[in-house]
């Protein structure tokens, strides 16, 4: 069984967030369980040199769209047992960051085309599955059945399409689907990718898949329904019995207390999180004060994550005996108002409008709460790298913070964090206070919940194995 993992982005290569991180642990997971699978992704300028260098070249070809005829560079290199392919054309790929620009249709088109069109040029592996990540690999489903179908090469080969944030659909405007498409207006594939008058690639992409999957079991159910749908409700529900989700994990080798460099101390060290608290208090300018608890907010600063909730408590936040590090950046109405109650409040809340990956290692040790009060959630990592480090999480119970975070409850002592169910500031002030009481009057109980955050596992094995489960079904209906 041989699989090729589609994507735009893979740490350590480049990464704007959580698909990165997928990109780069869950192939090298996979792998570690006898699975065959290889990556393919473009190979951006912004790779940094050293990873350049190394790749090997493997062949050129040309890649037509429409009227375009577009080079193409086939490049390869095998990093940590996984075996990456990297699609070259400086033309789409030579750039500052990875999306953002008014072309990102027709590059995005050209990668899931050069994708395809490089399978039959690999000497030593044809894939049985092509595994698509979000809307960026959207295409690869309705191209391989719409252009290559009569192409006995690609006879029998299957398609998953991974739905990682079902905000983000790739919508370009309607002639993309003539003019760098090629499909007339009356064509299959023009009709399964037009919606509301525009080119959605993610809907081709729910259409054409042979199986669906979301990056968390109540995610894959939350999208069935118009609050959560995105407007593709009505296609999910289409594809109810194609869909599943399973939970995203984390590099545990990544985000190791007791080895991660970003640390001033260690676990298991006695004292090992107050030393990095004292570090964090000190790098935001905060008063050094290990009595305090420090409840962090790692994120990018956007609608999503529920920061409008926090906008209507943070004054009385503000009067409980507790500090709040901010480290993300996002929209200017967000920033602006950190900023303002930073101002405001220098002794309690400190602000880093940056991202950046040593420093988010350190909060995540430093801090004692971890704050994501999300309106949507398909999985999350943030909650479960704070965990790992002994960090609490406070949650809305959606997506993968419900599967993922167990409330506490003091009655039985269980539980690794903290939750609350409706959209609402007031609930979620309520759990803050409830978190910092328990904080403040019962340390014992605190370091349990502790224990039990560090001890649940949300390493890549468990999620890895259902994939191979997974891509062993579908062979199977082969």
């Amino acid at each position: 069984m041989k699989v090729l993992f589609a994507i735009a982005e893979a740490d350590p290569f480049i990464k704007t967030g959580g698909l990165g991180d997928v990109g780069g642990s869950l192939p090298r997971a996979i792998n570690k369980q006898n699975g065959l699978l290889r990556v393919i992704m473009p190979k951006y300028s912004s790779i940094p040199q050293s990873f350049l260098k190394e790749m090997r070249y493997v062949i050129s070809f040309n890649v037509d769209l429409a009227w375009r005829r577009q080079y193409c560079g086939l490049w390869e290199l095998i990093y940590e047992g996984v075996h990456y392919y990297f699609i070259d054309n400086e033309y789409y790929f030579k750039r500052a960051g990875i999306y953002g620009y008014d072309d990102d249709g027709e590059r995005f088109a050209f990668f899931n085309k050069a994708v395809l069109e490089s399978l039959i040029r690999m000497s030593d592996f044809r894939p049985d599955i092509i595994h698509c990540n979000d809307w960026h690999t959207a295409l690869i489903p309705m191209m391989l059945k719409e252009y290559y179908s009569s192409n006995p090469f690609y006879y029998g080969m299957k398609t998953i399409f991974t739905i990682h944030n079902l905000h983000h659909q790739g919508i370009f405007a309607k002639e993309i689907l003539q003019d760098v498409l090629s499909l007339s207006p009356d064509s299959n594939g023009a009709r399964n990718l037009e919606f509301h008058e525009a080119a959605n690639y993610l809907k081709g992409a729910l259409l054409y898949s042979d199986l669906i999957t979301t990056v968390s079991p109540t995610y894959s159910e939350e999208i069935l329904d118009p609050y959560y749908g995105e407007g593709l409700d009505a296609f999910l529900r289409q594809r109810k019995e194609d869909l599943c989700g399973i939970l995203n994990g984390i590099d545990y080798e990544k985000y190791d207390p007791c080895l991660d460099p970003a640390l001033v101390c260690h676990a298991p060290e006695a004292h090992w999180k107050k030393e990095n608290k004292l570090h964090v208090q000190m790098l935001f300018n905060l008063p050094i004060n290990d009595q305090v608890p420090v409840l962090a907010i790692i994120s990018r600063l956007v609608e999503q994550k529920g920061l409008d909730l926090l906008s209507h408590i943070i004054r009385e936040l503000m009067e409980l005996d507790l500090q709040i590090v901010v480290l993300g950046t996002g929209d200017y109405k967000n920033e602006e108002t950190f900023r303002y109650f930073a101002a405001r409040y220098p002794e309690k809340l400190g602000i880093k409008f940056l991202f950046h990956e040593e420093w988010a290692h350190k909060i995540y040790a430093g801090a004692d709460m971890l704050l994501m009060p999300s309106r949507f959630e398909p999985c999350g990592l943030s909650q479960m790298t704070a965990m790992r480090y002994g960090t609490i999480p406070i949650v809305r119970e959606t997506g993968g913070l419900k599967d993922s975070v167990i409330p506490y409850d003091g009655k039985k002592d269980t539980g690794n964090g903290f939750t609350f169910g409706p959209y609402n500031a007031h609930e979620l002030l309520y759990t803050v206070q409830k978190a910092v009481k328990l904080y403040h009057e019962d340390q014992v109980a605190w370091q349990g919940l502790v224990h039990r955050a560090m001890e649940t596992d949300f390493s890549w094995d468990l999620s890895a194995q259902k994939y191979l489960e997974m891509y062993e079904a579908l062979m199977v209906k082969m």
